[in-house]
């Protein structure tokens, strides 16, 4: 098994999950979330864009589907999955509502992570006239997937003018660990589980 280092946001996710629950991870990458959720009874299916990460997922022995997500999920029904995951892609989303309003649509529940830009590193870095480098936003300005820079503030905004419920939030450090005081500037990574309204 080729599967990546572990990122604290899914455990966070895991978490929220239980034996017998099924998943949709978009932007599934190499399947590593997929294979933690199966060691606990959870099962699911991937889609990935990229070929050399959707051969990855096969090889770890996920269900994995090769597709776009800026074109949507119409290959998907109504209420086809207990969750749908959208971890650390959303920021690379052009089309940021269509998504969200699809995960909501084939699960009943939307569970998202993403780099917080609002974190006081990526804030000190602007400052000083620089686009912020760290463990969560790991790309120069010139070569980043990101087309989204956003603030848990900014998320939070989204859902309530989308009409959808936030039924749960956990902000970690760089570190993985829980941030409960001033999150939007402590925290470097944001995780919600979101419900239609």
């Amino acid at each position: 098994m080729t599967h990546a280092q572990r990122r604290p946001d899914f455990d966070v996710i895991a978490s929220w999950m239980k034996c017998g629950e099924t998943v949709l991870d978009l932007g599934c990458g190499d399947g590593s979330l997929l294979v933690l959720l199966k060691e606990r009874g959870i099962s699911g299916w991937g889609v990935e864009r990229d070929p050399g990460l959707v051969l990855a997922a096969v090889e770890n022995g996920v269900n994995v589907i090769q597709s776009d997500l800026e074109e949507g999920l119409a290959g998907f029904e109504d209420d086809a999955f207990d969750h749908v995951i959208l971890s650390r892609t959303l920021q690379t989303m052009h089309h940021t509502q269509q998504i969200l309003a699809e995960m909501l649509r084939v699960g009943r529940e939307a569970v998202v992570s993403f780099p917080n830009f609002a974190f006081w590193k990526n804030r000190l870095a602007v400052l000083g006239g620089r686009m912020p480098v760290s463990e969560d936003l790991p790309y120069q300005w010139y070569d980043t997937p990101n087309v989204r820079f956003f603030t848990l503030l900014d998320f939070e905004t989204l859902c309530t003018e989308m009409g959808f419920v936030i039924r749960e939030r956990r902000v970690l450090d760089e570190q993985g660990e829980l941030i409960e005081d001033e999150p939007n500037f402590l925290g470097s990574l944001a995780v919600y589980r979101l419900g239609r309204g």
